[in-house]
């Protein structure tokens, strides 16, 4: 194992500097190119000036730079705190800078400003945060962590610190009192009489402990004792077990935690107006450019078999409510259309159909049900009301994917699992990615997923048949 080197522990800070030298180079091109229409020398180049910049952007960082730092962070929670530091930066700057020439600050370059420092900024972090990944992947600026209790959450959690080497977890030692739990991972060392011993001959950075505290006080406070004696960072993780997946705020009742269930984002009406007049956008221009696809697919179908243009199909949409979701046809007229699920190799499913699948250009016509409200762009995908009717009885936590709108594409379609379900795992995967993107809905997850299923339409899909 390589040295876990001198500088890990400074790099929120090399790429904090980074950012403030970023701030002051987008401010002074910007600033710069402007001056040549705009009277914004004396106004926004002024010593007071830029030392207002630079003490905006120390606040910003405070409260939004540790995702230099922390080690599971996705790009769309990286792109939305770059927004939020770039908001509070202008919220800062703007006000002081009234003050100091109230008279003579012209707004259009400090639009120009913050739409570049934006964008600047956010692809810097998604990128530094891929350079720190492939760093850690080649076994530098990484935790050494134990992990204690080999019940369900503790090999959730095993698994999920293995799942990707760029988190920067390397685990060094397991522990458990049951024999069984060997099997868990090759790094067991033995049971929690082993851990004081273990931590002391070691070098150990962080200790997770996933104990229940409800069967076994005593040996949660006596993993706490030897964390604190030792200097290892310590963290409880608490017992929901597997089918629990719901995000938790830390809160308290007097010296007393509590945990309270995070809710979803999209019961904020602020979050559902953003997403609604996304969906509105895109939809209202994707009906005016229609015709370009709509006609040479029209003729491709009505020569690959007779029927209509459009297949209408009821489907399971917002609140399990039923709807009427439009696609173009890519199978022969059949009996079976309503309750049989497209397989591999149907014979159904004409070959200029085959081609539709497989570029999603079958699903066009949904845009019409996201304008008229029915649907999202992006949301778990409508089943036919027959696999409504059997998954719910099924699977459980089914029914939490109606919570939102459906969508033309979702985060399980880009995960993977989309098409054809032969064995019933593959739906609760489904379902699995369904409720999470509920949980976890931003606006920059929703491009994200949209990024995705354009790359996905473009290169072919093989589970889309």
């Amino acid at each position: 194992m390589k040295s876990k080197g001198r500088y890990g522990q400074f790099v929120r800070w090399i790429f904090s500097i980074i950012d403030l030298l970023i701030v002051n180079l987008v401010y002074f091109a910007t600033m710069s190119w402007a001056s040549d229409s705009l009277p914004v020398q004396g106004a926004l180049f002024s010593r007071p000036v830029w030392l207002v910049l630079n003490v905006a952007m120390v606040v910003g960082l405070y409260f939004y730079s540790d995702v230099h730092e922390r080690r599971v962070f996705y790009a769309d929670k990286v792109v939305g705190q770059a927004l939020k530091l770039v908001l509070t930066h202008a919220g800062i700057f703007v006000t002081l800078t009234s003050f100091l020439a109230p008279n003579d600050t012209p707004w259009q370059p400090l639009v120009m400003f913050y739409t570049i420092f934006f964008l600047v900024l956010a692809t810097w972090w998604v990128v530094s945060r891929q350079m720190v990944k492939l760093y850690r992947n080649r076994g530098f600026n990484f935790k050494r962590v134990i992990v204690i209790g080999g019940g369900t959450v503790g090999v959730r959690l095993i698994n999920e610190m293995l799942a990707d080497q760029g988190y920067g977890y390397h685990i060094v030692g397991f522990f458990d009192n049951n024999p069984k739990a060997r099997s868990a991972s090759a790094a067991y060392q033995g049971t929690l009489d082993d851990v004081e011993q273990f931590v002391k001959t070691h070098q150990v950075d962080e200790m997770f402990c996933a104990v229940p505290d409800i069967e076994d006080n005593q040996n949660v406070s006596r993993m706490i004792r030897i964390a604190d004696n030792n200097a290892v960072d310590f963290y409880y993780v608490p017992q929901f077990g597997r089918t629990v997946t719901r995000q938790f705020e830390l809160s308290s009742v007097g010296e007393v935690p509590i945990l309270a269930v995070h809710p979803y984002p999209l019961k904020n009406p602020i979050n559902r107006l953003v997403k609604r007049a996304f969906d509105l956008l895109v939809s209202t221009v994707m009906l005016i450019l229609s015709p370009i696809v709509i006609i040479p697919v029209a003729i491709g179908i009505r020569l690959s078999s007779p029927g209509p243009i459009f297949f209408v199909q009821k489907r399971t949409g917002y609140r399990g409510q039923a709807f009427n979701c439009y696609k173009f046809r890519t199978m022969r007229m059949n009996a079976d259309s309503d309750t049989l699920q497209a397989t591999k190799g149907d014979p159904r499913v004409t070959k200029f159909g085959n081609f539709l699948r497989r570029t999603s250009i079958d699903e066009l016509p949904q845009f019409y049900n996201v304008w008229k409200g029915d649907m999202s762009i992006v949301g778990p995908r409508p089943h036919m009301v027959a696999q409504t009717e059997m998954y719910s009885e099924l699977i459980d936590k089914y029914m939490l994917r109606h919570t939102i709108k459906p969508g033309i594409t979702g985060w399980a379609q880009v995960r993977g699992y989309r098409g054809q379900t032969e064995e019933l795992w593959q739906m609760e995967k489904r379902v699995e990615y369904d409720v999470w993107y509920a949980e976890n809905w931003s606006f920059f997850l929703d491009l994200k997923i949209i990024v995705r299923t354009i790359w996905n339409a473009i290169k072919g899909e093989d589970n889309a048949y």
